[in-house]
């Protein structure tokens, strides 16, 4: 049985990689290894997302995570998607092939769906309804592939879209990026997703 810290693998873009924090410790993936530390568990965070990644760009970083033999990995994808007009199709079929590598190598695998950016400061009003929607859309085409893939869903977008769009400084000095505030509030709500999944690792390795 392997007695090491649970390797804690977070994949996706530039909110997984923590762009816009103050800080190193106020990134997603350090707030997620304490998270995770203070319901009992040791854990040694990686983090492999890489800024302005795309879904489609997530077989390298799989290929990462696989090669450290990840026990939990947390993919935050999409928002790149949506700047970039990937068709929500290819996102969800891309994000469902990097959850069934992670799931078959043994990872307990969390995905959170494209953040809402109708919220973001930038948007024009006139642009925010449509924007909206393709937000949504994306979101229930990632949720439901990678729930199929084997991935637990963390449905946060909701919750933090109306935080970030009520409070401004969730938001960094550029006004896109978190600030180290706007992490604070998105590992929260991930929380328990990502605590759950170390639960799930942990019997896994009793059992092995």
């Amino acid at each position: 049985m392997n007695e090491g810290p649970l390797r804690l693998v977070v994949l996706g873009d530039s909110l997984a990689h923590g762009t816009g924090a103050t800080r190193p410790d106020d990134t997603l993936g350090a707030r997620m290894s304490r998270v995770v530390e203070r319901a009992g568990h040791t854990v040694q965070v990686h983090v492999v997302a890489v800024p302005g990644a795309t879904s489609l760009e997530l077989a390298g970083q799989v290929h990462q995570a696989v090669a450290l033999d990840a026990d939990i990995a947390l993919v935050m994808v999409g928002a790149n998607d949506l700047a970039r007009s990937v068709p929500a199709a290819r996102s969800a079929a891309a994000l469902a092939s990097a959850v069934r590598t992670l799931h078959a190598a043994g990872a307990a695998v969390v995905v959170a769906p494209a953040p809402d950016l109708s919220c973001v400061p930038g948007v024009p009003a006139a642009l925010r309804p449509a924007l909206h929607v393709a937000c949504e859309e994306l979101q229930r085409r990632q949720a439901g592939s990678a729930e199929a893939a084997g991935a637990v869903v963390a449905p946060i977008a909701g919750q933090l879209a109306d935080a970030f769009a009520s409070e401004p400084e969730l938001f960094s000095d550029d006004r896109y990026h978190p600030s180290s505030a706007g992490y604070a509030r998105i590992a929260a709500a991930l929380a328990p997703h990502v605590v759950a999944a170390a639960r799930e690792a942990d019997l896994r390795r009793a059992a092995a």
